[in-house]
């Protein structure tokens, strides 16, 4: 399986069979953008995997990235669901129309996956051969998503309780628990 990058021009940069590249022209929908490339130009089939874990947080809760506005201090869609996941809460981001017909497992797996796949290290977002293998199956083991990429943090102190580790244990197969609370932090966005 090879996926294949499709955002506004930036497929033309690709030569076939290559993996990875970068660049001093910036193309693409900021948003959906792996932060490597934002930031730095540097892209790969991993920038390919952010933009389809942002569609999935996308799915999930009916929300668009590009005009999201939440009140309780996220500022974006994915700091908005990663703040649920974190505080054990992820059902409360699910698109109101699915109420009544969604699979509870199957929507916290997919939030899971979306979270993996926003992770600010490409290295350790999932290829999209595993993400594939992951939506069909339950075999796959998930690691924990770290804070993902871009995650703004918000004025209001956060505070995780031992319902919301336990919900984090409960959701991964993973022994492993890559955890950490940042108990205050203030950040000002400013416009170029």
């Amino acid at each position: 399986m090879n996926p294949k990058i499709s955002d506004f021009g930036l497929a033309r940069i690709f030569v076939v069979d290559q993996t990875q590249a970068s660049t001093n022209r910036i193309v693409g929908t900021y948003g959906y953008m792996s932060p490597e490339y934002a930031m730095h130009g540097r892209f790969s089939v991993k920038s390919d995997v952010y933009s389809f874990g942002v569609l999935i947080l996308e799915i999930i809760t009916g929300k668009k990235n590009s005009s999201f506005y939440q009140t309780g201090g996220a500022v974006d869609l994915v700091s908005y669901v990663w703040k649920h996941w974190r505080d054990g809460t992820p059902l409360e981001v699910l698109d109101p129309t699915l109420t009544y017909t969604y699979s509870r497992n199957e929507v916290i797996r997919c939030i899971h996956i979306g979270l993996l796949c926003v992770q600010e290290d490409p290295a350790i977002r999932p290829a999209m051969v595993t993400i594939v293998l992951t939506l069909n199956t339950y075999s796959v083991t998930l690691p924990l998503p770290q804070e993902p990429a871009f995650f703004f943090h918000s004025t209001i102190t956060d505070e995780v309780n031992s319902s919301s580790k336990e919900f984090l244990l409960e959701h991964s197969k993973s022994k492993s628990v890559a955890y950490s609370v940042d108990e205050d932090s203030i950040t000002e966005v400013y416009p170029r």
